[in-house]
């Protein structure tokens, strides 16, 4: 006779065919984990590598401006891990000693004026290169561009020479013409691909509907240039506050930025007090680091003006 087996309940061959699959399943994912964490050692100790370096590198920086600024309120720091006593003193000293007021107002016309002489020059120039085609063109942007590439030192002593016979050196002009250099070539570079940005087409629709050149330039393209004109001013701005070779070789007594005054105040530590020359210090990054977060807010660091020209099918 032949017997009736009973079928087997669907929740028992869920779980042994689930169990099969598990069984295969840890088989099969074992080794692909294995082969990962062996992977993954190389780069872990790469990115450790790294991150030790950067954190190395913060540590000392973040060090040497804390000495800095300590000293600058310290009454007397010696042999001690913290000074005695903590005074603002120095600033004061340091502000009537190295004539800070007279020394931040030239520093002032000095930036204030470069800034608008590139950017009206600069901008103008700028949408020439964008906007005409010519022979010679890379060559006329290589020339531009060429005070970026030099450095400074190459001809500011040619350039300080020959104001100084002409009697441009020392004077207020002659300072400001000398950083007027490398500004006006950075915001060429900066201005160029962005107006390269902006479609020709307005201007021939702004011609269609009847408006005048002095019209779409104040309707159309001003308000387009706004922020690139910003960014580039912002930039030399900073730029020329740190400008100290050029400053340095054209500058006389009276015409001193605070970067120059900075350098002759660090060569009088035999006769000045340390600390008020770290104020002084102090000083000098605190309106420059202002400036820079400023521009941070209008200029990422990690992205450069450039236009990309897609290719023509």
């Amino acid at each position: 006779m032949a017997t009736d087996h009973p079928a087997p309940h669907p929740s028992w061959t869920a779980s042994a065919s689930s169990g099969q699959d598990h069984g295969h399943d840890d088989g099969a994912r074992q080794p692909s984990k294995r082969i990962k964490q062996r992977d993954s050692l190389p780069g872990r100790a790469w990115r450790v590598l790294v991150w030790g370096a950067m954190v190395f590198f913060l540590v000392n920086v973040v060090l040497l401006i804390a000495t800095v600024a300590v000293n600058s309120v310290a009454t007397r720091w010696f042999g001690t891990l913290l000074p005695q006593g903590f005074t603002l003193h120095w600033y004061a000293q340091a502000w009537h000693d190295f004539q800070l007021a007279s020394v931040l107002w030239v520093t002032v016309e000095v930036v204030g004026a470069v800034v608008l002489l590139s950017v009206s020059l600069g901008v103008p120039a700028a949408y020439s290169l964008a906007r005409v085609q010519f022979p010679g063109k890379r060559f006329a942007m290589l020339i531009f561009l060429l005070p970026l590439m030099v450095p400074p030192v190459t001809y500011g002593i040619p350039l300080a020479t020959v104001m100084y016979k002409v009697g441009l050196a020392g004077t207020l002009g002659g300072v400001i013409l000398a950083n007027l250099v490398p500004a006006l070539p950075f915001v060429i570079l900066v201005m160029t691909p962005f107006i390269e940005q902006i479609d020709p087409d307005l201007e021939a629709a702004a011609r269609i509907f009847g408006a005048n050149t002095f019209r779409y330039f104040r309707y159309v393209l001003l308000p387009l240039l706004v922020p690139g004109m910003l960014a580039a001013g912002l930039l030399v701005l900073v730029r020329t506050i740190g400008m100290f070779e050029l400053t340095f070789f054209t500058a006389g007594p009276a015409t001193q930025t605070l970067v120059v005054a900075l350098y002759y105040a660090v060569f009088s530590t035999g006769v000045r007090a340390p600390q008020s020359i770290d104020a002084m210090a102090m000083i000098y990054m605190a309106i420059t680091l202002i400036w820079v977060l400023i521009a941070l807010q209008f200029v990422s660091p990690t992205q450069i003006v450039s236009r990309v020209k897609e290719q023509k099918r």
